[in-house]
């Protein structure tokens, strides 16, 4: 499978590179501090065209496939972890249309998702349970024409601004896990459905994560995506599909901040010359180099495999699965890494927030967490072999 760039993904990568510099980077450290979600950076990714990127042409998105919007979310990492966020989520939250929805589900919403439009979320983890979905409580009772879910998710990123959330519910507690749920549609302003409490986190802290309260929702049966029963499947594939999206993030936020500390160690002074000279930081600076170019081909050949495969229901192989997990537990563990080790190089300057390196350490911690945490990706990983 061939993933070298063409020149259209290069034109996107030089456009990106250029849009974050210049405009995302300026207020990265602000908008850090405020914690308040950023409506400026929705409207730049809007105008840019950013967020239909892995959409489909004929639902008004770009077409480009899976490995131009890593490249996109990785450009935008390398300054502000949350912006890239921006259209890692609308992917994760969009894919179960893009996967399950029938034809009038898809016309009705791809178009303006693909636009930014209207902002995606996707309601899965509950405070009882994440990884473990056996656990999940969140209900949906058919009701006529009509479903009514009641329940509580947590950590749900973009849940407060979103105007489409795909949320998974068990249906049928008395069936199996894997054929006792669905995944519906449900839009902000559908009555029964508000926004708790809004978690304030330790990195990517302008991104919206916030507790969704469902309270005799009532959800159209016709926004049921797919078959009642096909939710366990659904969330697993969405998670496959998705999973590329936030290893992006996650080597950009490496490649940031080597990048930094690379810049510094070259004018930093110390005994006489610049440190990058001293064996102690040039091997770290070394070693930082090997991991995030291992780790980027691993993500660009998954996203060359992905973007080759269907975007429907048929099941994927144990190996697209494997990969799958891999690029993104490779990717963020990498960026834990390179981002302590960038705190180090920078030594004292590392730790104040004037500079960019300790926000990406704070930003890095979260990529090792959702999406599945790195120690289910290494279960799934080996249960794969």
């Amino acid at each position: 499978m061939q993933y070298d760039l063409t020149e259209e993904q290069r034109m996107l990568r030089d456009m990106v590179s250029r849009l974050a510099k210049e405009k995302v980077a300026p207020g990265a450290i602000e908008r850090d501090e405020k914690g308040e979600f950023s409506w400026e950076m929705v409207e730049l990714m809007r105008e840019n065209g950013l967020y239909g990127i892995d959409f489909p042409e004929a639902y008004g998105g770009s077409g480009a496939g899976m490995l131009a919007l890593a490249i996109a979310v990785e450009e935008l990492s390398k300054v502000d972890a949350a912006c890239g966020l921006l259209l890692a989520d609308q992917e994760l939250g969009s894919l179960p249309i893009m996967l399950a929805g029938n034809e009038d589900q898809k016309k009705k919403y791809l178009p303006k998702l693909a636009s930014g439009e209207f902002l995606a979320a996707f309601a899965l983890t509950e405070p009882v349970a994440g990884s473990d979905v056996a656990r999940l409580r969140c209900r949906a009772v058919k009701d006529g024409d009509s479903y009514i879910i009641n329940g509580t998710k947590t950590f749900i990123t973009n849940g407060g601004v979103a105007d489409v959330i795909t949320v998974y519910a068990v249906t049928d507690p008395e069936k199996p896990m894997h054929r006792n749920a669905g995944v519906f549609v449900v839009e902000k302003d559908t009555p029964g459905f508000s926004v708790g409490k809004e978690e304030n986190k330790m990195g990517i802290r302008w991104s919206n994560t916030v507790e969704l309260v469902f309270e005799d929702c009532r959800v159209p049966a016709e926004n049921l995506l797919g078959e009642d029963g096909q939710g366990f499947h659904l969330m697993m594939k969405t998670l496959d599909f998705s999973r590329p999206a936030v290893a992006a993030q996650a080597l950009g936020i490496a490649a940031g901040a080597m990048e930094y500390a690379v810049n510094y160690a070259k004018d930093r002074e110390a005994f006489g010359t610049q440190i990058i000279n001293h064996q102690g930081v040039g091997f770290k600076l070394a070693d930082m180099a090997m991991k995030i170019e291992a780790a980027r081909q691993l993500l660009y050949k998954t996203c060359a495999v992905f973007q080759e495969l269907p975007k429907d229901m048929s099941r994927l192989t144990p190996s697209q699965i494997r990969m799958s997990s891999m690029s993104k537990c490779l990717c963020s563990d990498v960026a834990m890494w390179v981002t302590t080790e960038a705190v180090q190089v920078l030594g004292g300057y590392g730790y104040i927030k004037e500079f960019p390196v300790e926000r990406m350490m704070r930003d890095a911690k979260i990529t090792q967490i959702y999406e599945g945490t790195n120690e289910i990706q290494r279960l799934v990983i080996s249960r794969t072999l």
